[in-house]
C-alpha cells in the first residue's frame, strides 16, 4: 500500500514538473530572439515541394548568412527538386561573399509521414518511421533556430524540438512563416504550431490572418 502511494506521488510530481516546465517554455518562447553572443546560430531550414521552397529561398536571400550558420536544409525523401534549388542558392552565396562569412551547408532528406493518396491504415507505420527519423536528425543537428513555412515535414521536427525544450535537452527557436497563398486561414501545419504554442514566432502575410490569429505577427507580403 505504501509503495503504491509513493508511486502515485512520484507520478503526480513528475507530471506537475513537466506542466510547469511546459508553461515556462511557452511563455519564454513568446519573447523575440535576442542573442548578444557574436557566435553564429546553427539553423535548420525545412523545404517543401511546390511554392514552399521558392518562398523560403526568397526569405533566405535577406537573411544574415554570417549570423545563421551552419545551415541544414531538409526536404522530404521524395522531393529532390527542393534540395537542388537549395544547392543553387548556396552556390550563389559563395559568389557574393567570403566563404568564412557564408558558412557551411548540409543537405538532408526526411521520410514523409504520409504520401498523397496513401491509405490512413498504412500511414500509421510510415508516420512512426518518419518520427523516428526526425528524432535521429534532431539529435544529430541540434539546431538553435528552425525556419519553416508550411510543408508537413516540419511538424515532426518541430514537435521534437518543442519536447527537447520542455525536457531541457536543447533550446531551438522555431520561426514559422505562413505561405502568401494563405489569405483567410492558416495551413494545417501553421494551425497546429499556433494552437499548440510550439512556434516561438509565427508570421503571416495578410492582415486578416493577424485579426483571426492574434498571436501571429503580420509582416506584409514577402514575395
Amino acid at each position: 500500500m505504501a509503495s503504491s502511494n509513493i508511486a502515485v506521488l512520484l507520478t503526480i510530481g513528475v507530471i506537475t514538473v513537466l506542466v510547469i516546465r511546459m508553461i515556462y517554455v511557452i511563455n519564454r518562447s513568446r519573447k523575440p530572439l535576442h542573442s548578444k553572443s557574436p557566435r553564429s546560430l546553427s539553423t535548420l531550414i525545412v523545404l517543401g515541394s511546390g511554392g514552399h521552397t521558392a518562398e523560403m529561398l526568397n526569405l533566405l536571400y535577406v537573411l544574415q548568412t554570417e549570423r545563421f550558420k551552419p545551415r541544414y536544409y531538409i526536404a522530404a525523401a521524395t522531393d529532390n527538386m527542393s534540395l537542388q534549388k537549395a544547392h543553387v542558392f548556396e552556390d550563389s552565396l559563395l559568389g557574393k561573399e567570403a566563404p568564412e562569412e557564408v558558412g557551411g551547408a548540409e543537405f538532408m532528406q526526411i521520410y514523409r509521414s504520409r504520401e498523397v493518396g496513401q491509405s490512413y491504415i498504412t500511414s500509421v507505420g510510415t508516420t512512426l518511421v518518419a518520427i523516428a527519423h526526425a528524432l535521429w536528425l534532431m539529435i544529430k543537428i541540434r539546431p538553435q533556430v528552425i525556419l519553416c513555412n508550411g510543408p508537413g515535414t516540419c511538424i515532426p521536427l518541430c514537435v521534437i524540438a518543442f519536447l527537447f525544450k520542455v525536457l531541457g535537452i536543447r533550446w531551438s527557436s522555431i520561426f514559422y512563416v505562413e505561405s502568401i497563398a494563405r489569405v483567410r486561414k492558416l495551413s494545417l501545419s501553421g494551425l497546429l504550431l499556433y494552437k499548440l504554442h510550439m512556434a516561438d514566432q509565427l508570421f503571416v502575410q495578410w492582415p486578416q490572418l493577424k485579426e483571426k490569429y492574434p498571436r501571429a505577427h503580420y509582416v506584409g507580403r514577402l514575395m
